[in-house]
């Protein structure tokens, strides 16, 4: 399903100086159908009351899908963007990791659509978002 060319190595190597480096965000897993990667629960991803920032979430959620999609498709001529993302804010975490793990629920021609769950240390859910992707000749 996923180019064997996007290992944890190459898809963090990628990551470096994005926004994804910022926040602490580091790939953990690459499986036939799915990606997990970690997230620290620190000052880079509180917002001012201590809590994960709800932003937060939702970045390593798209940050998550946008890399599933584009390591499905042939990159040479297409790329993916994103098109839609909501997300359920479901448990706060003061500190520790979360860990994201996404699947897919739509791999079509022009569109992916992304489950992304996002669990604290306990395994417990954080918050569930879905992602939509749009596929594009790249420019």
């Amino acid at each position: 399903m996923f180019n064997p060319e996007m290992t944890v190595a190459a898809i963090n190597r990628m990551s470096e100086r994005t926004l994804a480096a910022n926040l602490g965000i580091e790939f953990t897993e690459v499986g036939a159908d799915f990606m997990r990667a970690r997230m620290p629960v620190d000052s880079r991803t509180h917002q001012p009351y201590g809590l994960l920032h709800g932003g937060a979430s939702i970045a390593l959620a798209e940050t998550m899908g946008s890399v599933a999609s584009n390591a499905m498709i042939d990159q040479s001529s297409l790329t993916a963007v994103g098109l839609d993302i909501n997300g359920n804010h479901l448990r706060t975490v003061t500190e520790g990791d979360v860990t994201g793990t996404v699947r897919p629920i739509h791999i079509g021609r022009r569109t992916h659509v992304w489950e992304i769950r996002i669990e604290d240390e306990g395994g417990r859910l954080v918050n569930i978002s879905r992602l939509t992707m749009l596929i594009i000749q790249r420019p």
